[in-house]
Formats: structure tokens, C-alpha cells, sequence
């Protein structure tokens, strides 16, 4: 275990050495969250070091590093999300052209990958810290600075979707 010693702002070296301690504790964290996001190994530790940056920047903002890990985490998923909405901006040209024969069937395949896109970026955030994370709610609501009964309905709107878009494969599948 990582023994933190409190911020003394007399002594600036003092807190890189207990922001580094506590950003190494959690990297493994950042990574995987990031990695939910993005499903890219390159793309998500681009976002671990974004997210290195700017919780360094704002390190001096934390007022309770008790709080540090739901901070870190919170840093992350905005810089996941940025970087996906940067991506989107981004045209990608595929030069193959693929041909299907008419009798050739296509498999459909449905996997928690395309499940979790089928979200909007609220309610898949919410379904990662509370599945993915093992976050409640009141901590959830705490990192994404929202009401409680929103946290809730989020989720639950969010089940609600995923188990419409399950249903429907098994439509598909039959």
C-alpha cells in the first residue's frame, strides 16, 4: 500500500511525489476504464496520459485525497469522451469494396462491444461505474456531479435499451 503524505504547499516536490504515488495506484483503473470506452489499446493509453496531464494540472484542486480515485476516474471519462467526439469528426474512406452473392449469408453477431454503442455517452458511463467500476450510486452521482434519481433513471433507462436491443437479436437469430 502507497503511504500518502498530505499536500504541503510550502513544499511543491511534495505534491508531485503523492500525486504520483496516487495516479500509479490507480493507472491499472484509468486503463481499463479508458479501454471500455475506446475497445483500442493505442487510443486508450493516449487517454491515460491525457488524463495524467490534466489531473496533473488540477492536482492542487483536490481538496480530500480520499476522493482522488472518483476524481481520477471522472478526469478519465471526459477524456475518453473527447477523444471518441474528436473521432467522429474524423471521415474514414474505405477502399474496399466488398461484393455479396446473393445466397450468401451474413452472419449477425451481437457483442457487448455493439451493445454498449448501441448507449448514448450518459448512459453508458453510468452502466460502466456501476457494473464495470462496482461503484453505488451515491458515489456515481458524486463523480458525475448529478442527482441521485438521475444517476438511477440513467441506469435504468439504460437496461431498459439493452435488453430492447438483446430481444431484437434474438429475433434475428432464429
Amino acid at each position: 500500500m502507497i503511504n500518502i503524505i498530505e499536500p504541503n504547499p510550502i513544499n511543491p516536490g511534495d505534491n508531485d511525489k503523492v500525486f504520483l504515488g496516487l495516479f500509479r495506484l490507480y493507472e491499472q483503473d484509468i486503463y481499463r476504464m479508458a479501454y471500455i470506452y475506446v475497445n483500442n489499446k493505442d487510443d486508450a493509453l493516449d487517454i491515460v496520459q491525457e488524463t495524467a496531464y490534466q489531473s496533473f494540472l488540477k492536482f492542487n484542486t483536490l481538496n480530500d485525497l480520499k476522493l482522488f480515485k472518483t476524481w481520477i476516474i471522472k478526469i478519465t471519462i471526459n477524456c475518453a469522451i473527447d477523444l471518441l467526439r474528436k473521432k467522429k469528426k474524423v471521415i474514414h474512406l474505405n477502399k474496399e469494396v466488398v461484393i455479396f452473392n446473393s445466397t450468401e449469408d451474413i452472419p449477425l453477431s451481437l457483442t457487448l462491444q455493439d451493445l454498449l454503442e448501441a448507449l448514448n455517452d450518459d448512459e453508458k458511463t453510468v452502466l460502466l461505474l456501476k457494473y464495470y467500476q462496482g461503484y453505488t450510486f451515491n458515489e456515481i452521482s458524486e463523480i458525475l456531479n448529478k442527482p441521485l434519481s438521475t444517476v438511477k433513471s440513467v441506469l435504468y433507462r439504460a437496461l431498459q435499451n439493452l435488453r430492447k436491443k438483446t430481444r431484437r437479436s434474438d429475433m434475428y437469430g432464429q
